[in-house]
């Protein structure tokens, strides 16, 4: 398997099958450190633990400062917002939030406030009402620490797009994850500037999906397992353009050399990768997890920027390959949104940093091969 580089930007970590704990009865002991094994050695070097409650999130840190490149998000989800209210002091839960996001940000290990959005499909555990107050709450979180919103969206695109123009200038940038929405949920995402589109397995189950996946833009892409929720399974459309596999047994005779069948993991993103590469007809997988990884770096680690810049450069100069930007306005539209605009580059064997300022030009720039 050729070693390339990738971030998941969504584990939860903090689930009970890490635990060892399904259908709340006790299979194994907990095995993260296991999982993170796979994980690092299948070129995961870095994973993003969701947030997902104020409790959940201060569990995210814990487990984040365990590892240096582990780091987490603090936020809540949306079918988890009645916890603002049954806590009996919604403006209270949000400060622990806003302090734990503080102590998360200085200790380096918090990159987003999330996971937040909005889940239509699942309004049994929280209505809509009570879920829009507090995804729009949250963009406050985001304005105060100057962090991305790691999103939800599911079957509300109206109101989730609705809210997200009216917050538009309260946050820096977003990506909307495990994305299984329609092509004009995708392109409407994209007329925001600033969101990048989260791809999993979930997002690769339909002949359908995997033609809103093609449609995506790899400088809008990022790579994720949701783990360990949304594999890519066997009755999936996306499977049969899988090439790596790994071996596993059921949780009833629990090994910690194999994968839990039917628990996703981390290490499993790069399935992810190689049905994206497929589908969309890019041969060269390595170029492609290089540009996604820059996407993820962009929005979450931008102190990496230049590092990921100067990687990328030498492979491109390396291969002759034409080199594309896509740099963005640095002022808002008069609506809020910011525009894009493409420019081509030369051949990439003519392309020295010096030509545009040095690397850390370069960083401000969106970058992909094509």
């Amino acid at each position: 398997m050729a070693a390339i580089r990738m971030i998941d930007i969504a584990a939860n970590l903090t689930d009970g099958m890490f635990k060892g704990i399904y259908n709340r009865k006790q299979y194994h002991a907990c095995d993260i450190q296991a999982v993170l094994a796979r994980a690092w050695n299948a070129g995961v070097d870095r994973i993003i633990v969701t947030g997902t409650t104020l409790e959940e999130s201060r569990e995210a840190l814990t487990i984040a400062e365990t590892d240096g490149r582990l780091f987490c998000t603090v936020g809540v989800h949306p079918t988890r917002c009645k916890e603002f209210e049954k806590s009996g002091d919604p403006d209270k839960y949000f400060q622990e939030l806003v302090s734990l996001a503080k102590e998360g940000v200085a200790k380096g290990k918090v990159v987003a406030v999330g996971e937040c959005g909005l889940d239509y499909d699942r309004l049994h555990f929280c209505p809509s009402e009570i879920q829009k107050k507090y995804f729009a709450k949250q963009f406050e979180l985001a304005e105060t620490l100057k962090l991305p919103m790691f999103l939800h969206m599911r079957a509300a695109p109206d109101d989730f797009c609705n809210i997200l123009e009216q917050n538009i200038h309260r946050f820096t940038g977003g990506v909307v994850h495990s994305f299984t929405g329609s092509a004009e949920d995708r392109d409407r995402l994209l007329s925001f500037g600033n969101i990048f589109i989260g791809v999993n397995g979930c997002s690769l189950k339909q002949a359908e999906n995997l033609n809103v996946v093609r449609g995506i833009p790899t400088e809008k892409m990022m790579i994720e397992t949701d783990a360990p929720y949304c594999e890519i399974k066997n009755t999936h459309a996306g499977i049969h353009l899988v090439k790596s596999t790994w071996p596993s047994k059921r949780k009833e005779k629990y090994d910690p050399d194999f994968i839990v069948k039917g628990r996703n993991e981390p290490c499993l993103v790069r399935q992810v990768l190689e049905v994206v590469a497929s589908c969309k007809g890019i041969n060269n997988i390595d170029q492609l997890g290089r540009t996604v990884y820059h996407n993820t770096c962009r929005l979450f680690f931008p102190h990496d920027l230049d590092t990921a810049a100067d990687e990328l450069l030498e492979t491109v100069v390396a291969s002759g390959t034409v080199l594309r930007f896509l740099i963005e306005d640095s002022q808002p539209s008069a609506s809020g949104q910011h525009k894009s605009k493409k420019s081509t580059v030369g051949d990439a064997e003519h392309l020295k940093p010096t030509q545009f300022g040095g690397i850390s030009y370069l960083a401000h720039a969106s970058y992909f091969v094509s």
